[in-house]
């Protein structure tokens, strides 16, 4: 399947696993509505989440998520609600279609990864589904294994 394609090479574990943990697991997972398929990719002891409201300017940003079981039960509620929607496109390629995770940046144990949406998805009722906005996640490695510690997500796209 091309579309969900990795566009890291195996020569890149770092990044590729990056990539795969924060693209395709949590793509799947969110199809699935399966918060098991993702909720080890969390450093929950130190996890917090902002929410800046699709807004540039950063005073008005939340610690909306500042213990991981508030975002994993709005995780939840988003992919119910988008699981009762009817979409007149296959969603899961829609959404690799609409997903951009190029940014990476490195350095040791530590990862910064820039995760944007940028598109429209068709609505079996003749609209469309529009994301347009970016996430940033910091992650840390622990054990040999790539995972989120926190994010300022919901900022838009572009900023």
């Amino acid at each position: 399947m091309e579309f969900d394609k990795n566009p890291f090479p195996a020569g890149d574990p770092d990044r590729h696993a990056l990539w795969d943990m924060l693209v395709r697991r949590d793509i799947d997972a969110f199809l699935s509505q399966d918060w098991s398929m993702v909720e080890n990719d969390v450093l929950a002891d130190e996890f917090f989440g902002m929410h800046a409201h699709f807004l540039s300017d950063a005073d008005s940003w939340r610690l909306q998520f500042p213990r991981l079981e508030i975002y994993r039960d709005e995780w939840l509620r988003q992919a119910s609600e988008t699981a009762a929607t009817r979409f007149a496109e296959p969603l899961r390629t829609a959404l690799f279609r609409i997903t951009n995770l190029r940014d990476i940046d490195l350095d040791g144990d530590r990862a910064v990864l820039h995760k944007k949406f940028n598109g429209r998805i068709a609505c079996a009722d003749g609209s469309f589904d529009t994301l347009k906005w970016q996430t940033l996640y910091f992650c840390r490695r622990v054990s040999g294994q790539w995972r989120i510690s926190s994010f300022i997500g919901y900022m838009p796209h572009p900023l």
